[in-house]
């Protein structure tokens, strides 16, 4: 897909957060998930080859981006995540929030700096672990943003309820758009979504495609929508 001549100077830093967290049960297991943080490499890699200046906070995952020019911060927990994007979020100017955070994370703490390594034994009866609210960190950086900065948040449902899960997140959130992936997205190699605008319909892509076009499709929607309201996105 070619990229017009003036593309670099309409969306020109760019954050993209990708990838699960895992949150310690003790030193040697996790509560995670299954996202692969394909569409977020992909996301950065066609950034990058537009010309702009990315940066991808990429949590515990074997996929990486293949241009060097994508500046990679790897996190594994979200209080880690949290802590990046305190740092890299003000200078920005769009964030693609596409990691997958978890929902909780044990509580107490399960590890703790300085100390010997601990492992919870195997017991003969069940073990009971208690469990926090992550902080809602989309919420909070859509709340906070300086006035030119966009947000674009993901959602991930069971596909018969994907519609209505998405605008009511959407709505809660106060971002700009948010992308509405079926359950089958996570660690797949394709995605078939439907993106939801804060204002105006929605806009379904041209059907089911590899991650790495989708994102060329959604990185042209952002610039046109967000930066300059103008031609419809490039169907790679």
């Amino acid at each position: 897909m070619p990229v017009p001549t003036d593309a670099r100077h309409r969306l020109t830093r760019l954050l993209i957060t990708a990838g699960p967290t895992h949150e310690p049960i003790d030193d040697v297991r996790y509560l995670g998930n299954r996202s692969s943080g394909r569409l977020g490499v992909a996301l950065a890699d066609e950034a990058a080859r537009r010309g702009w200046t990315t940066t991808l906070l990429l949590g515990p995952t074997a996929v990486t981006p293949s241009d060097s020019r994508v500046a990679v911060r790897r996190f594994r927990t979200c209080a880690e995540l949290q802590h990046l994007l305190d740092a890299e979020w003000p200078p920005a100017d769009t964030l693609i929030m596409a990691a997958a955070v978890a929902d909780y994370r044990p509580l107490p703490p399960a590890t703790h700096p300085g100390e010997p390594p601990h492992k919870i034994r195997r017991a003969d009866g069940p073990l009971t672990l208690t469990l926090e609210p992550t902080p809602d960190l989309l919420a909070h950086l859509a709340a906070s943003r300086r006035p030119g900065q966009s947000i674009v948040g993901f959602a991930l449902e069971p596909r018969e309820t994907l519609f209505d899960a998405a605008a009511d997140k959407l709505r809660r959130k106060g971002v700009d758009l948010i992308v509405a992936n079926p359950l089958e997205t996570m660690d797949s190699h394709d995605i078939d979504a439907i993106v939801l605008a804060r204002e105006g319909p929605a806009i379904p892509p041209p059907g089911p495609m590899p991650k790495p076009a989708f994102a060329r499709w959604l990185l042209s929607l952002i610039d046109a929508r967000l930066r300059h309201a103008g031609p419809k996105p490039d169907v790679p």
